[in-house]
Parts: C-alpha cells; sequence; structure tokens
C-alpha cells in the first residue's frame, strides 16, 4: 500500500464580481416590479408580497459580501435573473472543461507534474452542464493526459469525496497520480429571485492532484493520513431538474423546485450535529485529539454554521488563523469551499502541522480528509 499526499493545488476565479450592494438593487428592483404586477392579488389577501432585501440581512445570514460570476450582467438584469452564456458547438472546450483546466494547468505546476506524470482525472462537482461525455475525459484530452476519467456528484461535498476515491486508488497502486477538479457554476442552477436565498452562491473552479508520496517534489504537499465519508438522505436542500424533466406533465414551466432550494434552518439544526460527530470520531479514531489540530478547511457555505462547528470541535472558539473562512469574498462554491481555503490557507504552515478539510451538503453527505504537512522535498 502506498502513502498518498496533495501535492499541488490551483484555482480559477471568473473576471466578474457581484457586490452585495449590487445584488440587493437587483432583487429588489424584481421584488418591486412583481408585486406592482400582483398588486390585486395581494390587496385581496390572494398573494403575499415578495419581501425585499438588504446588505445588512446577507451579512447577518451568511457571512457573505461578494461572490465570482461567469455572467454578471443577467444574473443582475431584474427582467432575467440568470446568467446568459454562449451555447458553444460541440467541438468546442465546454466551459465547464475550461474553467477546470486553468485550475487544473495551476495545480499541476505547484505539484511540479507533467500530463504523462498523471494517470486519471476525477471531474467532482455538483453542477455538470451535460450528462455525457463526462466533463473529466474532456479535461484529460485537453491536457493530454493518458489513462482515464470519470465524473461524480456529491453536491458540497464532491470534493472531499473525490479525494477519498483518488486516495484509495493510488494507495491501492492503480494509479501514481491524479488530478481531480471541481468546475462549479452555481450560477446556473441558483434561483436569485428567491430573497432566502439569493445571495448564496458563488462561481469559481478548484483543482486538486494527489500523487504517492514518495514521488512527491512539491514544497507545500501534506500526507493524506485518513478520509471518511457518511452521508445521510434528506430532501432539505433539493433540485428537482434532471433528465426526466420532460416526461412528466407541468414540469417544462419554470418551476421553482427545478432550481437550488433549501430549508435553511433544518440544514443548520441537522448537518452541524452530523459534521461535528464526524469530525471528532474521525479524529478519534485516528489518535488525533482536536487541541493537536493547526488548521480545519471547512466547506464554506454559511458562517455561523462554520463557527459553531469549529467551536465544538475544538471545544473553544477557533482562531481565524485555525479556522480561515473564505466565503465572505467567495460565496457558497459548492464543492470548492473547502478546497479554496486549502489553497489559500496551507502554503504558510511549517512540515508537521495536522490539518482536516471538511465538506457538508446536499444529501446529506459530509466528508473528512485528516493530513499532515511533509517537509519539503530536498
Amino acid at each position: 500500500m502506498h502513502r498518498v499526499a496533495i501535492s499541488g493545488t490551483g484555482l480559477f476565479t471568473p473576471e466578474q464580481i457581484v457586490t452585495n450592494a449590487e445584488l440587493v438593487a437587483s432583487y429588489n428592483a424584481y421584488a418591486e416590479a412583481q408585486n406592482a404586477k400582483n398588486a390585486e392579488a395581494i390587496a385581496a389577501g390572494a398573494a403575499e408580497p415578495l419581501p425585499f432585501s438588504s446588505e445588512a440581512f446577507i451579512v447577518k445570514a451568511s457571512g457573505i459580501e461578494r461572490r465570482y460570476v461567469m455572467d454578471k450582467k443577467g444574473v443582475l438584469d431584474p427582467a432575467l435573473m440568470r446568467p446568459v452564456l454562449r451555447e458553444r458547438a460541440d467541438d468546442e472546450l465546454s466551459i465547464m472543461a475550461e474553467i477546470a483546466v486553468a485550475a487544473a494547468r495551476q495545480a499541476m505546476e505547484n505539484a511540479g507534474l507533467a500530463a504523462g506524470d498523471v494517470d486519471a482525472v476525477i471531474c467532482a462537482a455538483s453542477n455538470h452542464e451535460r450528462a455525457y461525455p463526462a466533463i473529466a475525459i474532456e479535461v484529460q484530452q485537453a491536457l493530454g493526459i493518458r489513462g482515464f476519467a470519470f465524473d461524480m456528484n456529491v453536491a458540497c461535498s464532491s470534493a472531499t469525496f473525490g479525494i477519498q476515491a483518488a486516495a484509495d486508488m493510488i494507495r491501492s497502486g492503480s494509479a501514481r497520480a491524479i488530478l481531480m477538479v471541481n468546475p462549479e457554476i452555481t450560477s446556473g442552477h441558483h434561483e436569485w429571485r428567491d430573497r432566502d436565498c439569493h445571495f448564496i452562491f458563488g462561481d469559481v473552479c478548484t483543482a486538486v492532484v494527489l500523487q504517492r508520496a514518495d514521488m512527491v517534489t512539491s514544497d507545500n504537499a501534506w500526507e493524506i493520513l485518513s478520509t471518511r465519508c457518511i452521508t445521510e438522505f434528506s430532501n432539505n436542500i433539493r433540485n428537482n431538474n434532471g433528465f426526466l424533466r420532460r416526461t412528466r406533465e407541468g414540469h417544462m414551466a419554470d418551476r421553482r423546485d427545478m432550481q437550488f432550494r433549501q430549508e435553511g434552518r433544518k440544514v443548520f439544526k441537522q448537518v452541524v450535529p452530523m459534521v461535528t460527530e464526524l469530525m471528532l470520531s474521525h479524529l478519534a479514531d485516528e489518535g488525533v485529539a482536536p487541541d493537536d489540530l493547526d488548521r480545519m478547511w471547512l466547506h464554506q457555505a454559511n458562517k455561523s454554521m462554520n463557527d459553531l462547528i469549529g467551536a465544538k470541535v475544538l471545544g473553544r472558539e477557533p482562531t481565524r488563523e485555525e479556522q480561515p473562512n473564505v466565503l465572505q469574498d467567495y460565496a457558497n462554491t459548492s464543492s470548492a469551499g473547502s478546497i479554496i481555503a486549502f489553497h489559500e490557507f496551507s502554503g504558510d504552515l511549517p512540515a508537521g502541522s495536522l490539518g482536516v478539510i471538511c465538506s457538508f451538503g446536499a444529501g446529506y453527505s459530509a466528508g473528512s480528509v485528516i493530513v499532515r504537512k511533509l517537509a519539503a522535498a530536498a
């Protein structure tokens, strides 16, 4: 059995940023227009007026201050409220593959690997733009990587589940190095017209290179000591869009359940103890005390949720160094969130440092990855 390490990470961010102020102005203009359109029904008590949003509400509810998007104009158009992305020909690189290749090149460079050194590609993401061919195979071809590739989807936990899948394959000897990409164009599945969630998501792509630890040359490599994943079915985060949509009567309409929706309070109440138990039991089984952790890179969905999980795991309030948050700048980027935090806040720690990458989301699903910083290659 081979030891496995994360030897490189990469990050792609779109050029366009939407601030809370811009988002609130757009949503409130939409709500005002809808309320005027339905004024008679609202006055008669037959319909409820749409509530208005505010920057203070968004920050209090989530801690988010801005987000990156692939198309700002469409998202902020009160008459549209969705991104507009150019349809590409079948022989063009797809938009998911394009951003994945950008993040992958950075991760491979940081790992010191060329295409010939990589044996497989995994595209682990929540929001795949098509059923087949796999985005991972398209990325594989674009980078000139031989071997095999496949897509997987475990919602916001896709990256940690992908890490476990890749690590298991490398441990067993079926691959020397594996590239995992997490292209998340969340703006496409997001419901920008819902006041309770219109601020949640942002677009981004991360990439992770995993390889045999004895082959690592990177100066910022982390050995994967252990991985653990759990799932528990819940309808509290759901999107009913899919391949069978057009087979069902009335499903071609612009239905609310065909976009992201969640019961936020229920999710908070149920996921926090689930993730806390996963992390504490995982650490205990591996003989790692919470106080031994130098850093936790958690899923970036909600600041209050992260703060509470961190406090329950450590038994005290974590410092910003111990638990860095990035969602104030990126918002919820689904599977990419914990990887962004790891990408931006792992290089400063010395060899021997211990940390946990943890993600959680729809399913419910949660993944925990315990890592230790390796000494710089000679």
